[in-house]
């Protein structure tokens, strides 16, 4: 059956304490309103109409959906009021999924749970168990039936003692919503329009209102701070440690590590701790992480180890590389099959060759590298005039000596060979030696200054 979602977004979050709406706080790098929206679109969503108003241009913005319609509640007079904003796009025939936009951890799994719910009666609610359910709506029940949300303040003895509690998630027939929506009254101390009071009414026609239940009540939780906001991050990071872990990879320690974006990963990847993956990662077979590196964006072929400290982005690593410690590969950076790159070595725009090396304090940017080459410590390529970049293409087996600087553009041709300290400026032919350096002087019995 065709089902559309209604995303409530449009609380300020004031106790954020930001200028940011509250659904747009990051949780594993991605905003929470938009893991909702990926979340439902796996599901096969219809429509997803999105209730928005505070910072909604920041909103706009950030939310960059096809086919989301943006529904204005210009005023927060409740959830009753916002769902109402979406009303004029619903269906009769079609069902209604109604979420939270500040709950960001919801499983594509607890939702088909709730949808094959609805499938069997006329409202299916998302409820869970909590151990400490104080100041929360209680779910009363008549036999298997739902038949009320009672608040704690109106709560008997007796119903204080239920633990099943509403999460403010549901499911409905566009018709049954949009007439329940009607009949909202704001005759209340706040002055709103409650969603929750669609139960009653639900209940009162005798409909058949059934519940499904989250894995952990964690998928339901809410952010409403920034110590809510922490407590997400940190069940986010240890799902996904544990799916990867589940997946046969190693994490040193699963508590130190942070998955912001997908890591597809191969057999036998191992990972040390503080690790952070950031957008889009693939790790071949037989990858070792070392501790502290942060890849962004990047592919890493078999047998690969980063070493530890090395920062990775928008770049490609072949197989059998070796990169670090303390590397850092720029946005264009490409190493063939058994290259390395060592302590303090950048590289930008940079294809090494393979098998070439170049071990430590090196900067090599707009440059091409050819295979076996090496290139000696303290060794950069001036790519930049202060106006244009420029290239610097180094031949198979070249050997370039430590503290050289290459002069870009500049070419230096297969197995030749740049003596240490050298400032090169123009072309090297293949197998020439070049020696670009002020000539040494030795002067006999020198007197050292003295102070006066």
């Amino acid at each position: 059956m065709a089902f559309s979602v209604v995303v409530l977004a449009a609380g300020k979050g004031t106790r954020m304490k930001s200028d940011l709406p509250k659904v747009l706080h990051k949780v594993g790098g991605v905003p929470m309103v938009q893991r909702i929206i990926n979340t439902v679109k796996s599901l096969g969503a219809d429509d997803i109409h999105l209730v928005y108003g505070h910072g909604g241009e920041q909103l706009q913005a950030t939310i960059k959906e096809d086919n989301l319609n943006w529904c204005l509640q210009a005023d927060q007079l409740g959830t009753g009021h916002a769902v109402q904003q979406a009303a004029p796009h619903i269906k009769d025939q079609e069902d209604v999924l109604i979420l939270v936009g500040d709950a960001p951890l919801i499983r594509e799994e607890t939702l088909s749970a709730l949808k094959a719910v609805k499938a069997s009666c006329d409202l299916a609610l998302l409820t869970v168990e909590l151990d400490d359910p104080t100041g929360m709506g209680r779910i009363v029940r008549e036999n298997d039936n739902i038949t009320a949300i009672v608040e704690h303040k109106d709560a008997t003895d007796a119903q204080r003692e239920i633990k099943e509690i509403n999460t403010g998630m549901m499911m409905m027939s566009g018709a049954d919503l949009k007439r329940w929506l009607g009949n909202l009254s704001n005759d209340n101390a706040q002055g709103e329009y409650y969603l929750t009071d669609v139960i009653a009414m639900a209940a009162a026609e005798g409909k058949r209102i059934q519940s499904a239940q989250p894995e952990s009540p964690v998928e339901v939780e809410g952010v409403n701070n920034r110590l809510q906001l922490s407590n997400l991050e940190r069940a986010l990071q240890r799902r996904q440690a544990n799916e990867l872990m589940m997946n046969g990879v190693t994490l040193l320690d699963p508590a130190r590590f942070d998955l912001r974006g997908t890591l597809h990963t191969g057999n036998d990847v191992v990972i040390d701790v503080n690790v952070i993956v950031e957008g889009n990662v693939t790790l071949g077979d037989n990858v070792t992480i070392g501790a502290n590196c942060i890849l962004r964006n990047c592919h890493i072929a078999d047998n690969a180890v980063i070493e530890a400290n090395s920062i990775i982005e928008e770049a490609q690593v072949g197989e059998a590389c070796n990169v670090g410690p303390y590397a850092r590969l720029r946005p264009g950076a490409v190493m063939h099959k058994q290259a390395k790159v060592g302590n303090f070595v950048e590289m930008k725009k940079t294809v090494l060759g393979e098998g070439a090396k170049a071990n430590h304090l090196t900067y090599l940017g707009d440059a091409e590298v050819g295979p076996n080459a090496n290139i000696g410590a303290g060794t950069i390529t001036c790519n930049y005039d202060g106006v244009n970049k420029s290239q610097t293409r180094i031949g198979e087996n070249a050997f370039i000596g430590s503290n050289s600087s290459l002069v870009a553009p500049v070419v230096i041709g297969d197995g030749a060979t740049v003596g240490a300290g050298s400032v090169i400026t123009t072309e090297v032919e293949d197998k020439a030696l070049a020696v670009a350096r002020g000539k040494q002087r030795n002067i006999a019995n020198w007197p050292r200054p003295t102070k006066k």
